[in-house]
């Protein structure tokens, strides 16, 4: 399909939300298909447009991308925030990875019950503090990026975290001055800024509603 990628998932976070952030920091513009209804998601279904009977799923040069992981590591390639080369490459993977443990324990949480969800924010804010913060501190020492020395995958899903963290943690990155640093200089790119603004397709913490649609549509 010519045009505009379009991302079809729910008017929420949940796995899309990096893949935005992907495709936002490329200065890539992109459409959005919201599931609604359990019968929408079954005629896609149906069409045989979802590979694994999964989403989110990126409709994008030509193709029907499925697995949140596949989409990113194809979006960062193509638009140069992947690493220069393998060594660079497996590097950016494992910081990538680390943070993905963090926030997809934040997806999980809005479907637990109250007392899971607190169990679980407080598990994320003691890895977070003690586990995954202290690499990324480390990481920063020698560069103004995660790896070598232009901006990755890596660090946009990085500031992303941060930015999930301070939602629910406002002083988590007190101990970790070279994180501050980083987060003012990620700001500042434009195209980052602009994603930040009010009304831009970046998705607000998940609701009640949010919960409801997800339940609704996938019935669990």
């Amino acid at each position: 399909m010519a045009g505009k990628p379009t991302l079809y998932y729910f008017d929420g976070r949940g796995k899309m939300e990096s893949i935005r952030w992907l495709l936002a920091v490329a200065g890539v513009e992109f459409q959005e298909v919201h599931f609604k209804s359990r019968e929408q998601y079954e005629k896609m279904l149906h069409d045989g447009a979802l590979m694994f009977q999964q989403v989110p799923m990126v409709e994008m040069d030509g193709m029907k991308l499925v697995q949140s992981k596949a989409i990113m590591n194809y979006i960062s390639a193509k638009y140069n925030l992947y690493g220069k080369d393998l060594k660079e490459r497996v590097m950016i993977d494992m910081y990538a990875e680390g943070l993905r443990d963090l926030m997809e324990m934040f997806m999980r949480a809005p479907f637990q019950s109250p007392e899971e969800q607190q169990s679980t924010l407080k598990t994320i804010e003691s890895k977070a503090t003690d586990r995954y913060l202290p690499v990324y501190e480390k990481a920063l020492a020698s560069s103004d990026y995660l790896v070598g020395n232009q901006l990755s995958c890596a660090d946009v899903h990085l500031f992303e975290c941060i930015l999930m963290l301070e939602e629910k943690f406002p002083s988590v990155l007190s101990n970790f001055p070279r994180l501050q640093a980083f987060q003012k200089r990620m700001r500042a790119v434009p195209a980052i800024h602009k994603f930040l603004q009010p009304g831009s397709q970046r998705k607000s913490p998940p609701d009640e509603a949010y919960v409801k649609n997800v339940k609704e549509v996938l019935r669990f």
